[in-house]
């Protein structure tokens, strides 16, 4: 049997626990991901930020952990929000809903340069 290919790290400050993840979040990851979330929220954590730039791949049985988690720390009062996801999970959030778990808004257009006018098709008696 060979080793999971994630790393987890916890650190905590009061009621907020900071998870950095690295590796691989699959069906065989997913369950070490499940018990260090509930763990948090076991000894009193209610904030979780769960850091994503070191995960290079996560399925739906990830996701399903970060949900699972999301939703036990509502009913506790807190919160579990995901940081720097890759592209590919992002777009797995978006498709399914889920971005409420991103710890920012999906991206907006912030420049004070108007949306290009289209400009509306001429009548068949117009000149």
């Amino acid at each position: 049997m060979s080793l999971p290919m994630l790393t987890i790290y916890r650190h905590d400050e009061r009621s907020r626990a900071l998870i950095t993840l690295a590796g691989e979040i699959d069906l065989e990851t997913a369950p070490l991901v499940s018990a260090s979330l509930r763990e948090c929220l076991y000894g009193g954590v209610r904030s979780i930020d769960v850091d994503l730039t070191a995960v290079t791949f996560c399925d739906m049985s990830g996701l399903n952990a970060f949900l699972r988690a999301s939703a036990q720390a509502t009913t506790a009062g807190g919160a579990l929000r995901l940081h720097h996801p890759s592209p590919e999970l992002r777009r797995i959030l978006a498709l399914t809903g889920c971005t409420v778990l991103l710890s920012v808004p999906p991206a907006r257009r912030t420049t004070g340069t108007p949306a290009p006018r289209r400009s509306a098709p001429l009548s068949a008696g117009a000149r």
